[in-house]
């Protein structure tokens, strides 16, 4: 694997990490305020408008104008005063400001519900811009406009392609995305009451 057409093996651990943002499925936050969460994604100082611009994109912004400290809020310990929406939110603020070119999301939207994946997916996808994307997903929606998709199953890749070649396959991607998305389709339909008439 390259990083700017240099083999990793040549880099220093160190060096390496400074390459990478992480956002996983479950995010440590600290007992404290809401922007000292957002700027320990970052080695070194931030500006208040830095902090502020990543969190802006991450959609932060969005819960914090109803919370009467905004920033300030102390969340507790783990974040226990959040939703699970807000603190992935917040670790994807930290990635933003982080402003690494590798990015590695691992299963970073599975536990959220509807609402609040629409804004985490709107806040990755402006996370993901101009970076090079590790994205591990068993939600499909998450990855499908990925430029390639690796298909893995007992440990091994048995799939590589778009969207839309996997799909036109009739293999395993197709199998799954056919059991996320047509069993939602058919849960969303409306019902005839069966007693109408």
């Amino acid at each position: 694997m390259l990083i700017d057409g240099e083999d990793i093996q040549n880099f220093k651990l160190s060096s390496l990490r400074s390459h990478l943002a992480l956002v996983t499925q479950e995010t440590f936050l600290f007992n404290d305020t809401i922007l000292n969460n957002i700027a320990f994604g970052k080695e070194g100082d931030s500006t208040r408008e830095e902090i502020l611009a990543a969190a802006k994109a991450a959609h932060v912004d969005h819960f914090v104008g109803d919370i009467d400290e905004g920033y300030e809020t102390r969340i507790g310990e783990r974040g226990v005063k959040l939703s699970g929406g807000q603190k992935q939110r917040i670790a994807i603020a930290r990635a933003i400001l982080r402003n690494a070119p590798i990015l590695i999301l691992d299963e970073a939207t599975s536990a959220l519900d509807s609402e609040s994946e629409k804004l985490v997916q709107d806040a990755l996808h402006n996370l993901m811009e101009h970076r090079t994307s590790f994205v591990i997903a068993h939600r499909l929606s998450t990855i499908k406009h990925a430029n390639r998709i690796l298909v893995m199953d007992d440990g091994k890749i048995v799939e590589s392609g778009t969207h839309q070649s996997l799909l036109a396959s009739s293999g395993l991607y197709q199998k799954y995305y056919n059991m996320q998305f047509i069993d939602l389709e058919d849960d969303n339909k409306v019902r005839p009451d069966k007693d109408a008439v």
